[in-house]
Parts: C-alpha cells; sequence; structure tokens
C-alpha cells in the first residue's frame, strides 16, 4: 500500500493522467503549480569565445562563400519589392546619387592616418621584435627563430620535406599591400580588358578613402555638388552645376601624414618607449580596421571569388587578369562578389609564442594563433586584446613534454 500511494503521488506531480481521454501516458501539466520545484538558473554571456577556431585557408580549386547566402540574399530582395509596391520610388540616396556621404569625411582621414602610421610604426617596431619570413613561401613568423613545422609549400620543398627557411622580412610581409584600381569617376563606365594598364593602381584602402571624401593631389577625383539625373535603368547625366557659387574650402579636410622612408627609421631606445610604441601601434590598428568596416557599410567594395583581386567600385573591372583555378572556362574574367574586411585587410596569422618561449612540433595542436600586428605589439610590451584572446588559447595548459600531451583526454 505505501508503494502504490507513492506511485500515485509521483504521476499526479509528472502530469501523467492513465484514464483521462487525449492523454495516452503522456506528460501533461499538473493541475497545480505548487507542486512543482522552482529551480533558478544563472546564464552568464560573454560576447568573446573562450576558445575560437583558427579562420579557415580556403583551397585555390574552391570559390570563397558569399557574405549572406544567396537564398537570404534573394528573400530579401522578394520584401523590398513587395514593401515597395504601389509606392513611387524615391531618389537614390548617397553615395549612390553621385554625392558624398557628409558624416564619413572625416572617418575617411581617420583611417588613411591611422594606415600611415601603422606602417610607420611596425617599421620602428621591427627592429626591436625580430619578424623572420620563409624564402620560398610567404610565410611569416614572430620570433628570433622561426617555428619547426613544415608547412612549407614553395619551390623545392619536398627535397626540404617541407621546412621553412626563414630569412629577414619586410613590413609589407606583415601588413600586406592589397591594390585596386583608381576610379577617376566612381560612377563612370567600368575600366575595359584593353585599358588594363593605363588606369593606375593604388593600394585598395586608399582608393576606398578617396571615394569617400579624402582628397589627396596626386590622385584626382570627380567631385559632384548635384545629384545625378537618371535617363535609364543604368543611364545617367550630371546636373547642372552652374548656378551653385564657387566651391568653399572643405571644413572636413585634416592635416595628411606622410609614410617615412626605412633611412629615417629610429628603433626605441628603451623598454618603456617600446612598450608605449606598441600600444599606440595596436590601437591604430583597431582604428583601421574599425573605420574601413564603417566606410565598407556605404561604398561597395567587390574581391574575385576565386583570386584575391579587390575593386573599389559597385560593380567589377572588366579586366581579364584572374589567374585562379579554371581560369580558362572564364577567359580570365572574375567572379565578383562583396567584399568582406579581411579581404581589404587581411590579419595574417601567425603562430602565438607562448611563455617558454620555444614551439615544439609535437605540440602543435595546443598553440594558439593571432594577426601579425597584434603578435607584434603583443611581444612588444601591449595588453592582449580581448577579441584575440580566443584564437591565442591563452588559457590552453600546454604540456611540458609529448609523453605528458599523450596522456590528454
Amino acid at each position: 500500500a505505501p508503494r502504490v500511494q507513492v506511485r500515485r503521488q509521483l504521476d499526479a506531480v509528472a502530469g501523467i493522467g492513465s484514464g483521462a481521454r487525449g492523454c495516452g501516458g503522456r506528460f501533461r501539466a499538473p493541475a497545480s503549480s505548487a507542486s512543482q520545484p522552482c529551480y533558478s538558473s544563472i546564464v552568464i554571456r560573454n560576447d568573446n569565445s573562450q576558445n575560437a577556431d583558427f579562420p579557415r585557408n580556403y583551397s585555390k580549386r574552391e570559390k570563397k562563400p558569399f557574405p549572406i547566402p544567396v537564398l537570404e540574399l534573394r528573400r530579401r530582395a522578394r520584401q523590398r519589392m513587395k514593401e515597395a509596391e504601389g509606392k513611387p520610388r524615391g531618389p537614390p540616396p548617397p553615395p549612390k546619387n553621385g554625392l558624398l556621404v557628409q558624416r564619413l569625411i572625416p572617418e575617411a582621414y581617420r583611417v588613411y592616418n591611422a594606415r600611415i602610421s601603422l606602417i610607420n610604426n611596425l617599421k620602428r617596431l621591427m627592429k626591436v621584435v625580430p619578424v623572420k619570413g620563409c624564402k620560398y613561401c610567404g610565410e611569416i613568423h614572430v620570433g628570433s627563430v622561426g617555428h619547426p613545422f613544415r608547412t612549407c609549400r614553395g619551390m623545392s620543398s619536398d627535397k626540404r620535406k617541407g621546412e621553412h627557411d626563414w630569412g629577414s622580412t619586410f613590413v609589407e610581409a606583415v601588413f600586406l599591400p592589397v591594390e585596386a584600381y583608381h576610379l577617376e569617376d566612381r560612377l563612370g563606365p567600368r575600366i575595359p580588358h584593353d585599358q588594363r594598364f593605363e588606369v593606375p593602381r593604388i593600394p585598395a584602402l586608399v582608393e576606398l578613402c578617396i571615394q569617400a571624401g579624402l582628397d589627396l593631389p596626386e590622385y584626382p577625383t570627380k567631385r559632384r555638388r548635384k545629384p545625378i539625373v537618371k535617363i535609364g535603368r543604368k543611364e545617367f547625366v550630371d546636373a547642372n552645376e552652374d548656378d551653385l557659387p564657387d566651391p568653399e574650402p572643405d571644413k572636413f579636410k585634416e592635416p595628411i601624414l606622410e609614410e617615412v622612408s626605412d633611412d629615417e627609421i629610429t628603433p626605441p631606445s628603451s623598454p618603456e618607449e617600446t612598450a608605449a610604441l606598441a600600444e599606440e601601434t595596436l590601437k591604430m590598428w583597431e582604428t583601421l580596421r574599425n573605420g574601413a568596416l564603417r566606410l565598407m557599410k556605404r561604398y561597395s567594395v567587390r574581391v574575385c571569388g576565386y583570386c584575391p583581386e579587390v575593386h573599389i567600385g559597385a560593380s567589377g573591372h572588366k579586366a581579364r587578369n584572374c589567374g585562379a583555378f579554371k581560369h580558362q572556362q572564364r577567359n580570365g574574367q572574375h567572379g565578383w562578389q562583396a567584399a568582406v574586411l579581411d579581404d581589404l585587410i587581411p590579419p595574417r596569422y601567425v603562430w602565438h609564442m607562448p611563455e617558454s618561449g620555444e614551439l615544439q612540433k609535437e605540440l602543435k595542436i595546443f598553440y594558439g594563433q593571432a594577426p601579425a600586428v597584434v603578435e607584434i605589439c603583443i611581444q612588444g610590451g601591449a595588453q592582449v586584446p580581448e577579441k584575440y584572446k580566443a584564437t591565442m588559447r591563452l588559457d590552453i595548459g600546454i604540456p611540458s613534454s609529448l609523453k605528458e600531451a599523450e596522456m590528454v583526454v
């Protein structure tokens, strides 16, 4: 009898009805909430994960994924058409109408000056923080001695069994120079294949700043003061600006920094100065990436899905100079798609040096990675930013020997 009473009490708490219609022995909410136990849970949220996987290295034989899936783009297009049905089409906003986004002009100057400051500071830091580069492939390592991992895929790598041949390197290997065509009119016709050598190529980040409002005398560009007048789907004419007064001096114009040559670079004189320089360099790196991301949200940046070619503009150029996988089937034409921040400013991940100061080939899975600029600043004395701790794997204990590593579950 006591067992039967306990079983009935448990069934009542769980909400199991044996004879109720539609229940069939399934769980249901109890009649009274007094019999339900009350549990309190604490949820801890963190924007930065504890550990994260390294950025994926895509094969040369596969196309880059779209930043936004194609199905999502189609759904958004149908939603916009549905919302605009029966409504008059309004004028296009800047910069699509030929005008500049006024609030982003100071941002263009800040991004350009941050780029110059970053390059100058890296040249000084690399005088005291050694950076090694492989002579046969593009891999680099921040440290006095290169890492022991056999990951070389350069010339005669099979004879060296994938081992790197380390040597000195330059700042261009740390901060990769991504170039693009300079457009005198960003709304003008696309660059044809026959004029690919006549149009100058400049750093893509500089071209983005010029289109956003940066004025450089050596790279002239067309500035409109009235919106364009569309006469077709893709055809337009410039509005008459004769009735406008003479343009006033640009109130957003700021002083422009200049890049220092290698002969004039002086290394830091003390560890305190090196740490301060590393902190300033890391700040310039974050300013550069955050500012470029804000510019990319309004000014279109395109990238080829098969090669690293970047174009600043609404539609890519027509130069058939793509040499990626199966370019013969496309006649050398690029597969343009929307670019992400890493296409414009490649972070260039390198191995993070542990506290022991050396890397062991057998313990590769325990080490983390960080962008080359961030790793140089950290070894120079800067604090580790929170956003990079996930890939650096600072909270992972590194075994002291291979025998201890085999005991890890």
